[in-house]
């Protein structure tokens, strides 16, 4: 078991970090909560049937500890939305220019807060989907949802980013190109 989970530890802890820490927005918590992740996987990996990845079993495992976790807190879909902050985002270009710099972290700032008008349900599609790049038969499996639910609720969330999007860009002036968000 220990090479196991060594393995699985090594290939997707990072992933599943970030996951957590984009739902939580505390990396103290976030620590917290990954480590109960893996306790759970050392408690039910021998119960791990192989019908899904070991990376959608990880997460649907994640996804059960952030919501638990809110669970917990009062009022925890307030504090969902609060917590919910993707300004810290990464620039994931090797070598933008500083200008470019600026503007994508300008960008992702604003997608990001934008994000809090969407559900939690569509929240965790997109940073599933966009964010770790699972697949829509990924997704499903780690959500437990079926890949039409997955599809719908990603559309749904799309669909209030852009909107929100174009109403602030509207509220700032900002000139700028119709949105597209795909």
């Amino acid at each position: 078991m220990d090479s196991v989970f060594d393995e699985l530890y090594s290939k997707y802890h990072q992933d599943v970090f970030q996951f957590i820490f984009y739902m939580v927005k505390n990396r103290e918590q976030a620590e917290d909560l990954v480590q109960e992740v893996y306790i759970r996987v050392l408690k039910s990996y021998e119960r791990f049937e192989g019908k899904s990845s070991e990376k959608t079993w990880l997460f649907s495992i994640a996804r059960n500890v952030a919501i638990d976790h809110f669970r917990k807190q009062k009022g925890w879909k307030q504090k969902l939305a609060e917590k919910f902050d993707w300004s810290t985002g990464q620039v994931k270009d090797d070598s933008p220019i500083p200008e470019e710099i600026a503007l994508h972290k300008e960008e992702v700032g604003m997608i990001y807060q934008c994000l809090d008008k969407c559900t939690m349900d569509q929240r965790m599609v997109i940073i599933m989907r966009y964010i770790q790049e699972l697949s829509i038969i990924e997704t499903a499996e780690a959500l437990g949802w079926t890949e039409s639910k997955v599809k719908t609720t990603q559309h749904r969330a799309l669909k209030v980013l852009k909107k929100e999007m174009e109403d602030r860009m509207a509220k700032e002036g900002t000139d700028g190109e119709k949105i597209r968000v795909e």
